[in-house]
């Protein structure tokens, strides 16, 4: 499976689909200018990629949506907060009802990471909780609403990339823990999934010492078959994550890295980079088979795997007729997320307020953009007297500066990053809206609200807890914590 970054099928794109016999691609928001472009690119594609294509997409929910005319859906660890098996799986199909209109017939989620580290710079909000039975349980209520409505669902990250403090973007985790921690955490939701018949599988670039010194699970026999195939009879798809990845393509190189996922038990790897290093893995992989190292019977049963997913959820042509419903659906879900830490209460409505809010927010890698300063300075100007004040760097910003003249000082954290100790002495407000990582709150000494995200129905949410109109209800779902303190 590749990337490309094209917005409409040129004829070059097109003779290297064709070339290579390439039948599955992941979009990315490079690849999205609006529903009707974005039809007719996944429409193209499947006229080349043939009856068996895989057309991707990342829309978990959250910041991790690639489309964001769909209705948009809440977090995982939102739906977590809620904690709601039939909300989650309403969810889910309405998820997979968006995409499937925009012509895609794979979606890769849901994470079934666990939050059991409050430092992870990449899953946080994305996760469904700490407890490997209730996140599996929700988890896999999305993944079923999906499945109903004919999208293929791809869990990840197997066997578990909750308990990482590196993200593995930008270099190579290890999840030094004892084969029976693992296998009372990490791996205990994908077994569940396994039993649940999740139809693929995609693979963490992580050492777990315990089942392999040597090579992370994507690179790993014994994690991939022994493991997976072998004890867990696993019977579905297992693909890659991306193969670009610093963590990878940094330490092994991307042809190398992909036989050796091939040789380990991957069915796919994923080749998001460059039409050189696309060549590269096809080269690398062609040879591998051709050697014999990778018996045929081995490559024809990938094959099948593949077959039979695309089989049970084709690629089609439809049409989506339910997007009112479902926006009303993604609002509800969003604000029965909301949840509060320390006795946070919204000021009165008209009273003065200053906004303290980063100017700008790039992407983390992981998700595409975060949410712009004056959003949700206008959210808030929509009930108070609003005053707002940016920084470029929290690190650089002096809190002291502000003036002492009453206003009520709200931060909105838009950021995934956490705060520096240098942050967490000296800030502040009187109420801490958290509107992406969740663990942020822990690094400000004041009330919050938390989100769980930044979508327009998250900000919409906020805003009515703001004018009162909901009580924010959520509980966050990693134990430990408890939301009548801060």
């Amino acid at each position: 499976m590749i990337r490309m970054p094209i917005t409409s099928l040129d004829e070059t794109s097109a003779q290297f689909l064709k070339d290579n016999h390439i039948r599955g691609i992941c979009l990315f928001r490079q690849n999205m200018v609006d529903e009707i472009q974005l039809k007719k690119l996944t429409a193209d594609l499947r006229l080349i990629l043939g009856e068996g294509a895989l057309i991707g997409i990342d829309q978990e929910g959250g910041a991790v949506v690639r489309s964001t005319w769909v209705p948009q859906p809440p977090a995982a660890m939102s739906l977590g907060a809620s904690d709601d098996p039939e909300l989650c799986r309403q969810v889910g199909a309405a998820v997979a009802r968006g995409v499937k209109a925009l012509g895609f017939n794979w979606n890769f989620a849901p994470v079934l990471d666990l939050n059991n580290n409050v430092d992870n710079p990449v899953i946080s909000e994305r996760s469904f909780g700490s407890d490997p039975k209730r996140a599996s349980e929700l988890a896999l209520a999305w993944m079923d609403g999906s499945l109903a409505e004919g999208v293929a669902c791809c869990v990840k990250h197997f066997p578990g990339h909750g308990d990482t403090n590196v993200d593995s973007h930008r270099d190579l985790p290890t999840v030094n823990k004892s084969l029976e921690e693992l296998q009372a955490l990490e791996l205990a939701p994908f077994q569940i999934a396994v039993s649940r018949n999740a139809p693929a599988m995609m693979t963490a670039h992580i050492v777990y010492p315990a089942l392999d010194a040597e090579n992370p699970a994507t690179m790993s026999r014994p994690i991939l078959t022994g493991l997976l195939r072998d004890q867990w009879n696993y019977q579905g798809v297992v693909i890659t994550d991306g193969m670009d990845m610093h963590a990878i393509a940094g330490r092994y190189g991307v042809g190398n890295a992909a036989v050796r996922a091939l040789l380990a038990g991957a069915d796919m790897v994923m080749a998001l980079g460059t039409t050189e290093t696309q060549l590269e893995t096809l080269n690398a992989l062609t040879e591998v088979i051709f050697s014999g190292q990778i018996s045929l019977a081995e490559v024809q049963q990938k094959l099948q795997r593949m077959a039979d997913l695309t089989k049970t959820y084709p690629c089609i042509d439809t049409a989506y007729q339910t997007d009112m419903a479902d926006r009303i659906l993604m609002s509800s879900a969003w604000k029965r997320g909301l949840t509060t830490q320390g006795n946070a209460q919204p000021p009165v409505r008209g009273s003065k307020l200053r906004l303290v809010i980063s100017a700008d927010v790039v992407s983390d890698g992981v998700s595409e953009a975060g949410i712009p300063a004056a959003k949700v300075s206008a959210m808030l100007a929509s009930l108070y007297d609003v005053e707002t004040v940016t920084f470029a760097n929290a690190d650089t910003f002096d809190w002291s500066a502000l003036p002492d003249d009453g206003r009520f000082v709200v931060l909105a954290s838009t950021v995934r990053i956490r705060y520096s100790k240098q942050v967490r002495d000296t800030w502040k407000p009187d109420l801490h809206l958290v509107l992406w990582n969740p663990f942020q709150m822990l690094d400000i000494q004041a009330p919050a609200l938390i989100t769980y995200g930044f979508a327009p129905p998250a900000i919409d949410a906020a805003r009515a807890w703001f004018a009162a109109e909901v009580v924010a209800s959520g509980q966050i779902p990693v134990a430990g914590f408890s939301t009548a303190a801060a």
